[in-house]
């Protein structure tokens, strides 16, 4: 075979399949940049013939998609382009109603994704996703397991229907993504087309079934991108400045009201160290643009996990996460799902607040990004100090390195510091993790790691007792048809990661669940799939002492049409050694059974009217509970919806009744994908509190914001209308420098 042979076969005229089914494409030259309108009239899409053979991972997993779908790859000196024509035969039937940036419910409608692995290391990449309004969402996936969806980058997008369909552009400029080098490339990519009415996803290059909406992430299937020709290393410095001017009035600082106005001004920079990898600095960090926490009703003993939602901490998030705990696209799940109790080491919400009350941050450098094979992160937080929270200003370390061996595993290392410390002195932690993908749907995971005691031995000599280890070790089989999982985790009594996160301590937990998830026959046409669940929980002390212990039954129903019905059947018991507080009733120390029957209905996103209902009842605590919620969405029109939630818990207890009540609604109106506003409102009768937050948003340029936001916190047990408890109006505007 001769040589034009071999480049004939390795540069392909656009799109190639081999004898084993593995997928290239060829990205086309553009010699001058496409006007991005979505409008794909073009010449380069009459010349070039698009890739247009896509297979369906759901619901006919390896079947051609029922609908047509051509796409082209195309770049110039600047940027990379991905246009699609996404034909439907029945386009009023069309889910189009998410404008907003960023909102996971663009994966709820028509959707168009992209997967590129910049590094070709099949096993991480990045992720842009858009639907027939234009609207965008990205993400960072650092691995097949995890992901950061809050991650963001500079691009654009633009669609448009059309009588037979949808069309769209999207541009992606080389600057905003990370590779090897200049030159010539060779990339992963996948693209995958949603077509909600008919709840079917498919692939340009095969997904199995098993990773479910997790296929995505699955870089190893991904097609090879040949052709590209990256422009070299430009000084690829961002300096994003803002200016914020306040007013505040808070009457835990003052009585009467007294209005505080303010105004401050800072900066972030982002300077590319190389291609792989990106240090960030931010000075006098301010965060007064974060939408306020969704609140939460506390039930049990432990702690509540709230979700990062800085921007500065959210970039770089999968590669400081250690030991992570993902649930599995094949639907797995895991004992104690709803309740993850793996300790995590680094959780950036410990740092700058504290008490329910912001700390100044005052600077901030992180290093993150990729070198070789590996995924390197590296950050440092100086805090100040806030007159109503006596807590010192404190500096945080953390470091991250994480090596990839084999195909699709890793090993890592972390180790976080604090000084000092919550008690005076510094407190670090140190851990080593792994995580093997042994074939296809077999896991293995596990960690090790270790905090600092604050005194060099036990206090009474007992070293088992008083040991600051923890571990874990997991084996996972995720399977679409049959899934099974088992798990054993550690936590000593002494065990403190003050960077970190513990919903409950000192504890040896031992776990196993299975699954058979059997897609039935064509008599039952309406259903996709059924799944059958068993659950088993064991958690005692340190010691071995039994503490809680956990049996769970669970069957599923998937209709063709994304509905979801499912019915849960839970016997525990819970051993109490002290005395506890539910909603102001004392729980008494002892041991308590309970049973509890629970079953929620999710309506697909087709439905006007979408979310979970929820019904249960069972034993709590030597009485009873019942409890009866409702979280979904209600869509008025493509630009305004809103997002209504109640939860009602009625708990009849030995030492008195106590009703419970979590009310909430957010509604939000897009002018335009760039330009939002929207409007929380939260009612919580445990914390007799009624908080409202709204916010205006305008992406005026691409990275660039004006931010106006307005919240308050009220009191309602003040007879007649909730008293003002505080209240602060912020104007921020940013601006992006890109050099």
């Amino acid at each position: 075979m001769g040589v034009g042979s071999l480049q004939a076969q390795e540069i392909p005229a656009v799109y190639s399949k081999d004898a084993e089914g593995a997928i290239t494409i060829r990205a086309i030259r553009l010699s001058e940049p496409i006007k991005l309108d979505g409008a794909l009239d073009e010449a380069v899409y009459r010349d070039n013939v698009p890739a247009t053979e896509f297979i369906q991972q759901e619901p006919n997993e390896g079947q051609p998609s029922t609908e047509r779908t051509e796409a082209w790859v195309m770049f110039d000196e600047d940027n990379l382009y991905v246009a699609a024509r996404c034909l439907d035969s029945h386009p009023e039937r069309m889910v189009v109603s998410e404008m907003r940036r960023d909102s996971q419910t663009i994966f709820n409608n028509e959707n168009l994704t992209i997967g590129l692995d910049t590094f070709h290391d099949r096993r991480s990449g990045w992720f842009f996703q858009t639907n027939p309004l234009g609207a965008i969402r990205d993400q960072e996936v650092p691995s097949e397991r995890e992901n950061n969806n809050d991650w963001n980058t500079v691009w654009d997008a633009r669609a448009r229907r059309a009588p037979d369909g949808w069309t769209v552009e999207v541009v992606i400029p080389f600057r905003s993504l990370r590779y090897k080098q200049a030159g010539p490339q060779t990339w992963g990519i996948n693209l995958r087309r949603t077509i909600r009415w008919k709840n079917e996803q498919a692939f340009l290059s095969p997904v199995p079934a098993s990773y479910g909406v997790r296929g995505m992430y699955k870089f190893s299937s991904a097609a090879t991108l040949v052709g590209l020709d990256a422009p070299p290393q430009a000084r690829n410095l961002e300096i994003k400045p803002y200016a914020i001017s306040s007013l505040t009035t808070n009457l835990a600082a003052a009585r009467p009201f007294s209005d505080d106005l303010g105004g401050d001004a800072g900066f972030d920079v982002k300077y590319g160290l190389t291609r792989g990898l990106t240090l960030d600095f931010t000075y006098d960090t301010d965060f007064a643009q974060v939408e306020d926490d969704e609140q939460q009703v506390n039930l049990t003993r432990f702690s509540l996990f709230f979700p990062e939602k800085r921007e500065f901490f959210l970039e770089g998030q999968g590669i400081f996460a250690f030991a992570s705990q993902q649930g599995s696209g094949g639907g797995t799940g895991g004992v104690g799902a709803a309740t993850n109790l793996t300790p995590a080491l680094f959780f950036s919400r410990r740092i700058g607040l504290a008490a329910g009350q912001e700390i100044p941050i005052r600077a901030g450098a992180r290093v993150t990004g990729r070198a070789g094979k590996y995924a390197i992160g590296l950050m440092n937080i100086q805090t100040g100090e806030n007159d109503l929270v006596s807590e010192a200003p404190a500096n945080f370390s953390v470091v991250r390195i994480r090596r990839d061996i084999l195909s699709r595993s890793t090993v890592g290392v972390i180790a976080t510091r604090r000084h000092p410390s919550a008690f005076g002195s510094s407190n670090e932690a140190f851990g080593v993790d792994a995580n093997f993908a042994l074939f296809q749907d077999l896991f293995a995971r596990g960690y090790y790691a270790r905090t600092t005691r604050g005194t060099e031995a036990p206090p009474d000599g007992d070293a088992l007792r008083h040991t600051p280890d923890s571990y874990r070790g997991e084996i996972d089989y995720m399977g679409d048809r049959y899934g099974l999982r088992v798990e054993h985790l550690f936590v000593g009594r002494d065990f403190n990661p003050e960077i970190g996160f513990l919903r409950r301590a000192a504890f040896r937990r031992n776990a196993a669940v299975a699954r058979f998830s059997p897609r039935p026959a064509t008599r039952f046409s309406r259903v996709r799939k059924f799944t059958y669940e068993a659950g088993f929980d064991y958690i005692t002390t340190p010691e071995g002492a039994l503490e809680s212990r956990e049996l769970q039954g669970t069957f599923k129903t998937e209709l063709q049409n994304s509905d979801v019905a499912t019915v849960e059947y839970t016997r525990s018991f819970e051993w109490i050694e002290d005395a506890f507080p539910i909603s102001g009733v004392r729980i008494a120390p002892g041991s308590y059974h309970f049973q509890d029957l629970k079953g929620t209905y999710q309506l697909g996103n087709q439905h006007p009217v979408s979310g979970t209902f929820t019904l249960a009842r069972g034993s709590f605590w030597g009485g009873r509970k019942t409890e009866i919620g409702y979280r979904g969405r209600l869509d008025l029109s493509y630009r305004f919806y809103m997002e209504p939630g109640i939860t009602l818990n009625v708990l009849d207890l030995p030492l008195g009744e106590v009703t419970t009540k979590l009310v909430s609604t957010r509604a939000t109106y897009s002018f335009s994908p760039r330009v939002f506003t929207s409007a929380l409102v939260q009612f919580n009768s445990s914390a007799n509190s009624l908080s409202g937050n709204y916010r205006f948003r305008w992406e005026y340029r691409p990275g660039s914001d004006l931010f106006v936001v307005y919240s308050d916190g009220r009191d309602t047990t003040v007879r007649g209308y909730p008293e003002l408890m505080n209240r602060t109006f912020v104007i921020k505007a940013t601006r992006l420098f890109r050099f």
